[in-house]
């Protein structure tokens, strides 16, 4: 129990809300079937948004065939951009344009189990004070699956600079599970972010700092994909550390 804990036991949460998960895809069509199935599966109540960068190999078309049979899900294809960090906050928008009161976002490559989601979704409900929950690898109890020594490495050097230089109060500023309360994300202005990139992870926990949110972690367990081809090359990695250094001193 941490110290945002009320006192006493909490009780398992209502989640008579309305919950908005997010998916940001790019050549995702060996996953996004496996994505669908295992989100509504593990979050049966919530709607899903799957928003698809034009991907070639037709991650769109294999998620419109889902959206055609489910109800819960919506797919947006965007055409003439491309970038997660615009991909997200596209999902953002759309979370605070329908008023709905908590936005989860997740890999759309099948690292994060969906089945982890609900225990960020139920920390935020139990306790209302924090606004952004991230499932963290490296809190105890957070492990990754599969990377090699040096990513593991190169992860980690990253998330202490963002820890140390951005002071947030969390360990893990870099992985994208995470559970937003909406009215917290309507305090932002979306439209002034600048990170088109992964950079977007940090700067978004940044400006909630700045408005005094309050953030929490809890342990996942990150596994590499088993499928397809991860989208951070050299050139976007060395791209968002300069992002994230300039966040530093802004």
């Amino acid at each position: 129990m941490s110290e945002l804990d009320p006192p006493g036991s909490i009780p398992p949460p209502d989640r008579q809300c309305r919950v908005l998960v997010g998916v940001c895809t790019y050549n995702e069509a060996e996953n996004i079937a496996a994505m669908i199935e295992r989100l509504r599966a593990a979050l049966p109540d919530a709607d899903l948004l799957i928003v698809d960068d034009n991907s070639p190999d037709g991650t769109a078309t294999i998620a419109l065939d889902f959206a055609d049979r489910i109800a819960e899900l919506r797919v947006q294809v965007r055409e003439h951009e491309r970038g997660l960090g615009g991909a997200i906050r596209y999902a953002m928008n759309d979370a605070i344009e329908h008023h709905y009161d908590y936005f989860l976002n997740l890999d759309g490559d099948l690292s994060h189990d969906p089945a982890q989601l609900p225990r960020l979704l139920d920390r935020a409900i139990a306790v209302p004070e924090i606004d952004v929950v991230v499932g963290s690898r490296y809190v105890a109890g957070g492990a990754i699956i599969g990377w090699p020594w040096r990513r593991r490495m190169m992860s980690r050097m990253v998330n202490q600079f963002a820890t140390l230089c951005l002071r947030l109060p969390v360990k893990d500023c870099s992985g994208s599970m995470r559970c937003y309360r909406v009215d917290t994300l309507k305090q932002l202005n979306l439209g002034d972010w600048n990170s088109q990139g992964y950079s977007l992870l940090e700067e978004v926990l940044v400006l909630l700092k700045r408005k005094g949110a309050v953030m929490d972690e809890v342990p996942i367990t990150f596994t590499d994909r088993q499928r397809g081809h991860s989208k951070l090359t050299f050139r976007e990695a060395a791209r968002s550390a300069i992002k994230i250094f300039s966040l530093a001193f802004r």
